[in-house]
């Protein structure tokens, strides 16, 4: 999932180079607003895999972000792609961990992710909010190249180097903002998401019902003008 400046970003942060008879790895590559993939195969990758929860547009292997370690195996892609796929992951931690492991030695990061501000979607779920200072702090066990603002939405972009002699920072006790409790938290606990659902189910329902009501007013008034007449 990509917006124009999302798109831009990625295209201006790769080299025909860097990607031409290399192998490419999208983290969260289900299609829905746009995507990086026609840009990058236009330089032709040796391979160019795309991974998401769900089958779908962009999707070349059903697995959770979680496991692709495990799918993969550690150091098995030059250039790995994840664009607005982390605030969609409880786990993030493990997420960045395997999004890190899974690329080679000097190999390239290019992440992108929503600021504070950012409305609340849900595919089918979105927890975190990350900022300028996220980014390094959690890539600051990587060599980060690149790392600015969305120009379009709250959102943040990088491009990173993961060194030869990487050693994967602890980020244990890092606290993210989160949009379901509206604040910076370490973990979500069960009951605080269960009552953002709850109210988010109960806020959708009734925006569902006054468009209806709004919408059977207006046909009911342009049946009334038509009688009239």
């Amino acid at each position: 999932m990509c917006n124009a400046s999302c798109v831009i970003f990625g295209a201006t942060s790769l080299t025909k180079e860097e990607v031409e008879g290399k192998k490419i790895i999208e983290v969260g590559s289900f299609d829905v607003n746009g995507s990086l993939r026609p840009i990058i195969e236009l330089w032709k990758p040796a391979s160019y895999i795309g991974v998401d929860i769900q089958a779908g547009p962009g999707v070349d292997v059903v697995c959770r972000a979680e496991t692709i370690v495990d799918a993969f195996g550690k150091e098995s892609f030059d250039v790995v792609i994840s664009t607005e796929l982390l605030e969609h992951v409880r786990e993030w931690r493990t997420v960045v961990s395997n999004i890190k492991h899974i690329c080679r030695g000097n190999g390239i990061l290019v992440i992108t992710a929503p600021s504070r501000g950012f409305h609340y979607h849900g595919y089918p779920y979105d927890f975190w909010r990350y900022e300028l200072a996220d980014m390094e702090y959690i890539f600051s066990d990587c060599v980060i190249e690149r790392l600015e603002k969305d120009r379009l939405a709250p959102g943040v972009f990088m491009r990173a180097r993961k060194p030869k002699d990487f050693v994967d920072r602890e980020l244990a006790d890092y606290a993210l903002h989160s949009i379901i409790v509206n604040r910076r938290v370490r973990e979500i606990d069960e009951k605080s998401l269960q009552n953002f659902q709850r109210k988010y189910r109960r806020r959708q329902f009734f925006k569902r019902l006054e468009r209806r009501m709004k919408g059977f007013i207006s046909r009911r008034g342009t049946m009334v003008r038509e009688e009239k007449t």
